[in-house]
């Protein structure tokens, strides 16, 4: 299983077609049919939650977090347009 979990890390890092997967990974047929049991199933989805959840628990914490930041950095507010805004010509 770990293998399987290894050669879809493998696949998202490098982009390369599942048919061109190194001899040395398990058959690229096994690897896609967990990939889209996975997938189908919703399990793909859950994988980011339940490590963070995890993470969180060994480092004392509660599993969900209590708060979130968002900077200005992160979310974009409104355009820039109009006179107001723009600055005006060197002359």
């Amino acid at each position: 299983m770990r293998a399987v979990v290894n050669v879809i890390f493998y696949l998202l890092r490098s982009g390369c077609a599942w048919r061109m997967l190194p001899k040395d990974f398990p058959p690229w047929q096994t690897v896609y049919e967990y990939f889209a049991r996975w997938r189908d199933f919703g399990t793909i989805e859950k994988i980011p939650e339940a490590l963070r959840a995890e993470v969180r628990r060994v480092a004392g914490r509660e599993a969900t977090p209590s708060a979130g930041i968002i900077d200005s950095q992160s979310v974009r507010t409104t355009k820039k347009g109009g006179f107001v805004v723009t600055m005006p010509a060197k002359k």
